[in-house]
């Protein structure tokens, strides 16, 4: 067997937007090493990769400096997914979004400049622009006050990965997604709306008052768009050596709407039992629409609508049982 074209590092690669990526760049020709600690990941999600000659698995923390640069040894490109996502409990533990979202960064940043690594695509989020005001919302917009812990590390984040591209010649991507759809999908609302109408078809809670307005994308379009940019590799081109993409369907749907589309595909009718106001929780943007007209000038076009991606999800769900027992 001939050797793989490019070796790919891929933190967070037993999480629902890693493992997906893992198995596209594997099916290209790639070879891949996962660098995962396994708090949020599953190892079902990596069944098939391992099967792969050209797969290697890591388990391993990224505060662990030491074995994170061993681990990237050999490795071309850095995937950096890896992250603390839960938005909506980040009060609980402050310390958690710094600790496993900046500072875990900083040390794929230096691990790479120690290895001689200079590519990088980042996983940042629509969380890192606050509240904007402009919609839908492009990349150079004015970054308002920040409403989530979450968002504030993000943010934080691709300071420190615009800066190694500046300082130290990297080339960077990267990436803000909306919330991100279809297999393995491992937490927010329509795993919420799923388990709760299992345990009880005849009423569901909602957080907020229903009229949230939110795009989404499933994950497979994010994979292919990732993998365009980097494969066109627009950031050489750029000032400072790094790109910034949005990533989401160009269109937005209100909550509502999805907790039809569930029902309906369910076939339940359960009363809602809104919690009110325009909010679920603190730092639950009420308004996500990004500008993805950027993205769309390089080719990519989404291959799946919201509606798709919302019953896709359901469907997987319902034939992963053991998910839902884990969460």
């Amino acid at each position: 067997m001939s050797s793989p074209k490019s070796t790919y590092f891929v933190t967070g690669g037993a999480g629902f937007i890693g493992s997906n990526l893992v198995d596209r760049l594997l099916k290209d020709g790639a070879g891949v090493v996962v660098y995962d600690n396994f708090s949020t990941g599953q190892r079902e999600f990596l069944a098939e990769a391992a099967r792969h000659p050209a797969f290697r698995l890591v388990e391993g923390d990224l505060l662990d400096e030491p074995a994170l640069r061993q681990a990237m040894q050999g490795c071309d490109f850095v995937f950096h997914l890896a992250a603390n996502a839960d938005i909506r409990f980040g009060l609980d533990n402050p310390r958690k979004d710094l600790e496993q979202n900046t500072l875990a960064t900083f040390n794929v940043l230096e691990a790479m400049r120690a290895n001689g690594i200079q590519r990088i695509a980042f996983a940042s989020s629509a969380a890192a622009l606050g509240e904007p005001s402009v919609f839908p919302t492009p990349e150079d917009c004015a970054t308002p006050i920040q409403t989530s812990l979450y968002g504030a590390s993000k943010m934080a984040c691709e300071g420190l990965v615009s800066s190694y591209c500046e300082g130290f010649g990297f080339e960077g991507y990267v990436f803000r997604f909306v919330s991100l759809l279809g297999p393995r999908y491992p937490h927010g609302h329509v795993i919420d709306f799923y388990k709760a109408l299992r345990r009880d078809p005849t009423v569901l809670r909602v957080l907020g008052d229903g009229t949230q307005r939110k795009s989404y994308l499933h994950v497979q379009d994010c994979v292919s768009a990732m993998l365009r940019v980097i494969h066109l590799q627009t950031a050489l081109a750029a000032r400072h050596r790094v790109e910034i993409y949005h990533l989401g369907y160009p269109e937005y749907i209100e909550v509502k709407s999805s907790i039809q589309w569930i029902c309906a595909h369910l076939n339940v009718q359960p009363r809602l039992d809104y919690a009110g106001g325009e909010r679920g929780w603190v730092g639950d943007n009420p308004f996500v629409f990004l500008d993805v007209s950027k993205m769309q000038r390089t080719g990519w076009v989404p291959q799946y609508t919201i509606r798709e991606s919302i019953i896709a999800t359901v469907d997987w769900l319902t034939a992963n049982p053991w998910l839902l027992e884990r969460r």
